[in-house]
């Protein structure tokens, strides 16, 4: 019998789900609404598997919440059961580490308490499983993430771009961050098309400054060739022209 801790924030869910996991195969010792309550209880005496939502009460959402857990217990057997589509959540999965005995399905593809019995027992195993429909998402973020042009960017560049992209001029610029010279505004924008690649190809600075703009907004990475072609990164990693 496996002693499952149960984390899940809506009350009557959770509910639901202890009284259905209950029987043979499984025990819910303990069931919580936060990470953090679940952190406390594995370091109180961990259990041999855990269901945990995605978004929870508290500060720390399951993902967080895991790895917490499993830098105190490695490789601690855990199944997500979640409803969340946003990006964040996707983030926190793919930077976590996590690569065995953990299951990532969605709750509508799981819906009786019986289908989930099986993914505990494979995440107890040491296998890994992730939804078809996650691990796309996953897929995506990533892919965004990779052509974030403000992810290259230091903090104080990242300010200068968002205003870029509003139209400031440099004297508009300075003033906004409480600079007395427009030149530290001039030197930040150098170092941003170094950054994005606009230094070279850009026969001017009106030019590389219209298309930083461009790429601030459009918040993807674009390349433009000697014919003034932009070009975006698809998800075969293949350079394409883009259409706006």
């Amino acid at each position: 019998m496996l002693n499952l801790l149960l984390v899940e924030d809506n009350e009557k869910l959770r509910a639901a789900l202890k009284t259905g996991l209950e029987g043979d195969a499984v025990h819910v010792v303990h069931d919580c609404e936060s990470g953090e309550e679940a952190l406390a209880h594995c370091l109180a005496g961990p259990p041999d598997v855990i269901l945990m939502d995605v978004q929870l009460a508290g500060e720390m959402n399951g993902i967080q919440a895991a790895i917490a857990i499993r830098r105190e217990f490695p490789r601690l057997p855990v199944v997500f059961y979640s409803i969340q589509d946003d990006d964040s959540y996707y983030r926190d999965f793919q930077r976590s580490g996590i690569l065995s005995h953990y299951a990532y399905v969605r709750k509508s593809n799981y819906l009786l308490p019986q289908m989930i019995v099986p993914l505990l027992k494979d995440a107890v195993a040491g296998r890994s499983f992730i939804d078809p429909e996650i691990e796309s998402r996953v897929q995506e973020v990533r892919h965004k993430d990779e052509q974030s042009p403000m992810a290259l960017l230091e903090p104080n560049e990242q300010a200068v771009a968002r205003m870029l992209a509003q139209g400031m001029t440099n004297e508009q610029i300075a003033a906004r961050l409480g600079f007395r010279d427009k030149r530290t505004i001039s030197r930040t924008n150098g170092q941003i098309y170094a950054t994005w690649g606009l230094a070279d190809s850009a026969t001017d600075e009106k030019v590389a400054r219209t298309r930083a703009a461009v790429i601030a907004r459009e918040g993807r990475l674009i390349v433009w060739d000697a014919d003034g072609v932009a070009r975006v990164m698809n998800e075969k990693r293949e350079w394409v022209e883009w259409n706006d």
